[in-house]
């Protein structure tokens, strides 16, 4: 009876081992979400492990242990791959950026979501499925003078961007087939230094192959900007995900590590960042934090602050 056991469980420990693999031979887009859990399911793959060498000692289930080792340890590896390489941390910040998918159905909480926004001393302020603040525009608008999105009513209110100084430039544009008007475009002067702002929402990777058109069409984006440059939005994907790791690489995108997990909300802390603030040299992020509250949101919101290269930085 152990001997069934023993290879009932090994056949299914492998199965879920190989399909987590499959990120190293193909870049399938279904797989796009299991690999954001990869750390996740590697810590659980090598707990099946040591279930399978407890019911009994062979050397099948020390191979196992060693590719769910392996599996995990890697997910950290490929993490660290896109964060800094200095923090930056004594550089005085030269503005402070906002993310936050509140959620197109939060309509409950829309007047705490105004309150913390307008509280939260953020210079520019990037709100997605913003619709249930369609009522308290007026009063962000006060605060935040200039903004992007929302200027329709409520059916044209998806991503909404504030800023506390006027726009240089701004765009809004559509990234892939299946949403319209998800890219946002926009340049902002600090201190005499144009800082390039990208705001982009994705599609779920396991909505067809949409995700993968829409990075396409953001690498695009992004690959026509110079200068100074910061991606954040709701990516539904993690960083370590294959398709996002070829748009960091692409960029020269980093961020940040770790990244404050974002979803799922009932994870907390062991959940996964599924939404992100990334920055192109010369620009740094010297703080990286989740918002303590997610006021009813499915998604936890950033906050960030960044500076430039002292030798890029403009003269005060």
């Amino acid at each position: 009876m152990r001997d069934i056991i023993y290879w009932i469980l090994c056949a299914f420990l492998t199965v879920a081992i190989a399909i987590v693999s499959l990120r190293y031979v193909t870049n399938f887009w279904l797989l796009s979400f299991v690999c954001s859990f990869q750390i996740h399911l590697g810590v659980i793959f090598v707990a099946a492990s040591l279930v399978i060498l407890a019911v009994k000692r062979q050397i099948y289930g020390l191979v196992l242990l060693l590719a769910s080792l392996f599996l995990t340890a890697h997910g950290f590896v490929m993490l660290r791959e896109f964060a800094q390489d200095d923090q930056q941390t004594g550089a005085t910040p030269l503005f402070r950026l906002m993310t936050f998918n509140i959620a197109i159905d939060n309509w409950k909480n829309s007047t705490a979501l105004a309150e913390m926004v307008i509280a939260s001393d953020a210079d520019v302020v990037n709100l997605l499925e913003a619709k249930p603040l369609t009522f308290h525009l007026q009063r962000l608008f006060k605060a935040y003078p200039y903004h992007i999105g929302c200027d329709n009513g409520k059916d044209s209110c998806d991503t909404l961007v504030l800023s506390k100084r006027p726009f240089v430039m701004r765009q809004v544009a559509s990234i892939g087939s299946l949403r319209k008007d998800r890219l946002v475009v926009s340049s902002v002067d600090f201190g005499g230094q144009a800082i390039n702002l990208v705001s982009a929402h994705l599609s779920k990777p396991y909505y067809d192959d949409y995700q993968m058109g829409e990075l396409d069409d953001l690498g695009k984006a992004l690959g026509s900007i110079s200068g100074p440059l910061v991606l954040s939005g709701d990516f539904n994907s993690s960083a370590i995900a294959p398709s996002i790791q070829g748009l960091l690489r692409e960029q020269k995108l980093k961020t940040l590590a770790p990244e404050p997990a974002t979803w799922p909300i009932a994870a907390g802390a062991f959940g996964i960042a599924i939404d992100h603030i990334f920055a192109r040299a010369p620009l740094h992020l010297i703080s990286l934090k989740r918002l303590d509250d997610n006021l009813g949101s499915n998604h936890s919101g950033l906050i960030a602050e960044f500076a430039l290269d002292q030798e890029t930085a403009p003269a005060r």
